[in-house]
């Protein structure tokens, strides 16, 4: 496992969210964003990089949205 930070965030009481979800949903957009590859976006989500690539459509990602030379290096793990 990588090195990873920790983020508290303050959600309002009100505010009902899953903690799967949220964690699947910044994946996802991290991802979108080009702030992670497909493999630290999975780890963030909790996923394998095969069933994060299959959950990515739920939040309107593309797989494939970042550079060349990435793809190359996620593709020959999945």
């Amino acid at each position: 496992m990588n090195h990873m930070k920790t983020m508290l965030f303050h959600i309002p009481d009100n505010v009902e969210l899953d903690v799967k979800q949220t964690a699947r949903f910044l994946a996802a957009k991290l991802y979108e964003a080009g702030k992670l590859s497909l493999g630290q976006a999975a780890e963030v989500a909790g996923l394998s990089k095969v069933a994060f690539a299959e959950i990515l459509s739920d939040y309107n990602v593309a797989l494939f949205n970042y550079p060349a030379s990435e793809i190359g290096k996620d593709a020959s793990i999945i």
